[in-house]
């Protein structure tokens, strides 16, 4: 059956139909996906400009218990929905149920903040005068979220402009289509009224810059690439809209000589290559000092030996494929600019044979480490989303900082180390919204602030009670007695 739209409470058919494959077997077409065209999208802003008077002034409960039930939903549904998740993005069918759970803790952490929005009374300066600070919705607010988690993503975004009572028009990427019709069909079932929230499906190149320049739009989050994301903060200006970017990433993990050795191999790999490095938040450069390089590239070599690249599907798979075609040669473009600079291929670099149950192939890439880089080639400065990691030896502590530092991006940045000094002089004065000490870099939890520094974010955090910052504005009201 055809997948449509969801426009003003009606599944509606799109403009067109687009195939969505599966990565680790091209064979397997998931299903037909609506392409919304640009009337199709007017529909659906006029749907949530009807529907926002009632829905932001009405009961914070109803809220509550709504997003409740959306959220035990995906729980309830967890095995089905990370099997869908893993068989249309490619990452292995654990990591993928563990991202819907991800989703639905989420929606459930969101229903209880509607019933926590808080305010002020404050005295004026003014004798009898009184003062209240409140936080209202905003409007009408478009959501545009990536293919590398397709319901996680989406959910850290309609859960909260929900639960403040914003309406939604929502567009997930054109590559994962079948996780965003899931969700919202979850979503249209809760008993929302009709036109709070709205599915619209499409490319980017025909919906996406409509979206962000409506008239109807008053806010605009958005996930993706930085050269899209740095186009919508100038589209966003231009129009006097208020904007959220999460963009992206080239999150150095240091590795220090006190470092142990095995939990600095573990926590690499785990950074660099699961979800088959295709995260923002993923270590794709390795800094390690010059007394434990040696053993901690022989470690590494050792352990990439035994992760098993395969069927998103398929039991012991650890590495699924990259999410596309496109992606995978870009992964292996990226292994040949990196030895065209000099760089050593240490392990892997090459495209991966694994048959599926059809017999056909997907898109699949070995773990790849890279040695003997230096901080100005581009391997080590451009976001290569795959399963990548390049490796650059430094003298000491002081000098991992500095080349940890020295990139334009500015989200997540790790250290393994057991030195309490360094590991507190580094949680200060590295440049990145998150850092983990002795953990992954890729891996955060859904109950506090998600984002970045420099040109990987812009706007307010996401995720957890900081997400208020975007999905309302602040009123002052003075009354006198």
């Amino acid at each position: 059956m055809p997948f449509n739209n969801l426009i003003g409470g009606e599944w509606v058919a799109g403009a067109r139909y687009g195939h969505n494959l599966n990565p680790s077997d091209t064979a397997d077409t998931i299903g037909e996906y609506a392409q919304a065209d640009v009337t199709q999208l007017d529909a659906a802003v006029s749907a949530a400009q009807a529907a926002f008077p009632r829905w932001s002034t009405g009961s914070v409960q109803a809220r509550s218990d709504t997003l409740d039930k959306i959220g035990s939903e995906i729980l309830a549904r967890r095995e089905e929905l990370g099997t869908l998740l893993a068989r249309e993005e490619g990452k292995t069918r654990p990591e993928a149920i563990g991202e819907v759970t991800r989703a639905g803790h989420i929606f459930k952490f969101f229903a209880g903040e509607c019933l926590r929005l808080s305010g002020e009374t404050l005295p004026s300066v003014r004798p009898g005068v009184g003062v209240d600070i409140t936080r209202e919705p905003i409007g009408v607010v478009g959501l545009i979220t990536p293919w590398n988690f397709p319901i996680a993503i989406p959910a850290w975004k309609i859960a909260p402009a929900l639960a403040f009572g914003n309406c939604v028009v929502f567009k997930p990427a054109d590559l994962v289509p079948a996780s965003a019709w899931a969700l919202a069909e979850i979503i249209h079932r809760s008993g929302l009224p009709a036109g709070v929230f709205n599915l619209v499906m499409g490319r980017g190149s025909v919906i996406g810059d409509p979206l962000v320049t409506h008239p109807g739009i008053v806010a605009v989050s958005f996930t993706g690439s930085t050269s899209v994301g740095h186009r919508i903060a100038m589209q966003c200006a231009e129009h006097g809209k208020k904007v959220q970017l999460e963009m992206g990433g080239k999150n150095p993990q240091v590795v220090l000589d006190d470092a142990d050795l095995a939990q600095a191999v573990e926590l690499s790999v785990q950074s660099a290559f699961f979800s088959t490095g295709q995260r923002c938040t993923a270590s794709s450069r390795l800094i390690v000092t010059e007394g434990i390089y040696d053993r901690f590239i022989a470690a590494m070599k050792e352990r990439m030996a035994t992760l098993r690249v395969g069927d998103a599907l398929a039991a012991g798979t650890d590495i699924g494929p990259a999410a596309s075609q496109a992606q995978m040669e870009q992964d292996l473009m990226y292994v040949d600019v990196a030895l065209g600079e000099g760089a050593t291929l240490a392990a892997g670099g090459t495209a991966a044979s694994c048959h599926t149950g059809s017999g056909n192939t997907g898109f699949f890439v070995t773990p790849t480490l890279l040695t003997d880089t230096a901080a100005g080639m581009r391997i080590n400065r451009e976001e290569v989303f795959g399963p990548l990691a390049a490796v650059i030896k430094v003298k000491d502590y002081e000098e991992a900082l500095d080349v940890a530092n020295n990139t334009e991006y500015g989200l997540s940045a790790g250290i393994a180390t057991t030195s309490l000094k360094h590991a507190t002089h580094f949680k200060r004065h590295v440049q990145s919204g998150m850092v983990m000490v002795n953990l992954p870099t890729a891996g955060v939890d859904y109950h506090v602030p998600f984002g970045g520094r420099k040109a990987s974010s812009y706007g307010p955090r996401e995720q957890g009670r900081y997400a208020q910052e975007f999905f309302t504005t602040v009123k002052t009201a003075y009354t006198a007695a």
